[in-house]
Formats: C-alpha cells, structure tokens, sequence
C-alpha cells in the first residue's frame, strides 16, 4: 500500500527534479532526501505532531471530516510511505536522466503537449527505473520500525508489522522460536526482492 501511495507522487517529484531546473530544486532535493538522513523515530514523531489530534493536519483537517489516522494501519502506511520515498525518487530520477533528450524534444516538435510527453516518451522510456523504485521501497519498507511503532504503535492483528512483531517476541521469555520463524521469513522475502532488483538494474544498464 505505501508502495502504490508514493508511486505518482515519486513519479511526479522525480519528474520535476529532472525536467525542471529552479532555484528552488536543492530546496526539494534536500526535503526529499531528508527523510534518509534522519533517525525513523524522528520522522516517526514528526509525523505524530501534524497527524496527531492536536497537530496541524490532524487538528484542522482530519478531525473536522472524520478521519482518524494515528494508531491505525494507515498511519503505518503512511510511515512507510515517508521513509521510503526518498529511494523510489532517486531510482525514476535515475532512469528518467538516462532518457535521450533529443527523444523529449521531437515528441515536442511534432505538437506533443507535455503529458503527452510523459504518457507516451518519458514514462516507458523510464519504466524500469519505476520499477526499480518501487523495488527498493518495498524492501526498505519491509524493515521500518520506528516511525511505524510511533505512529502505529503495535496493535496484533490491525498495525503490528514483522518488524514490530519480532520485537514483541524476543522481548517475550518463550517467543525466540517464533522470532526465528518470522526473522526467516523476512530474510527469505528482502533476499527475493534484493536478487529480482539487482537484475533489473543489470538489464537497465544493459539497455543504456
């Protein structure tokens, strides 16, 4: 879900970092990445005080149309969603920067309009960097921890994520079989996921 929610908006941030050159770009760049650098609690927090009953969207958007977001699954996807998105910008980025520039230009020529463009130049020419993107997303929400439990805290069945669960069992006296069974699973689903990336970056590069 954090996944399919971050995929236009990386497609559309990526697009603008790209194409667009303004001052205001390394004002972006470093919103974007900012994410990266900070400890997930922090992002986790951050996100707790604009969400949260009190904060900025959460006191006069959300309350007012119903919607309660902390402590459920999707303030955990939006979590997710967060500290992730900085990878799936930087991979479409990447594959949006290997397009011929020469290819933009004649679609204009012939009275492309701009998302004609996208639609029928830019988009399939970056696709494997999409999905790069959204490869090493889904990893990297695999492992989010912090920010979820912050926002999410650890609900059995509603917000509780592998991570947070082998949390609860390690800390448990008789839970280290079923940590183990689930640090496995774990393992087995990153290492698919890393191996299926890696040779997709290898056919990107292949293609350039």
């Amino acid at each position: 879900m954090a996944t399919l929610l971050s995929l236009p908006f990386g497609f559309a941030v990526a697009y603008i970092m790209t194409y667009k050159k303004t001052r205001g770009m390394v004002v972006l760049d470093v919103l974007v990445n900012l994410p990266l650098t900070l400890p997930p609690v922090v992002v986790g927090y951050l996100l707790l005080l604009l969400l949260g009953q009190n904060g900025l969207i959460g006191k006069w958007i959300l309350q007012p149309l119903g919607i309660k977001l902390i402590f459920t699954w999707k303030a955990a996807v939006i979590a997710t969603a967060v500290v992730g998105f900085p990878l799936m910008v930087r991979s479409i980025r990447t594959g949006m920067e290997a397009i011929d520039e020469r290819l933009i230009q004649a679609s204009r020529t012939l009275g492309a309009g701009w998302l004609d463009t996208i639609i029928t130049v830019i988009l399939p020419l970056s696709f494997r960097g999409v999905l790069a993107g959204s490869i090493l997303m889904f990893a990297r929400g695999l492992g989010e921890f912090g920010a979820t439990i912050i926002v999410a805290g650890n609900i059995p069945g509603v917000t509780q994520t592998i991570p947070l669960a082998i949390y609860e069992y390690v800390s448990s006296p008789s839970g280290d079989a079923i940590a183990m069974s689930l640090c496995i699973v774990s393992i087995t689903i990153s290492v698919i996921v890393l191996v299926f990336h890696e040779w997709l970056s290898r056919r990107i590069v292949r293609a350039d």
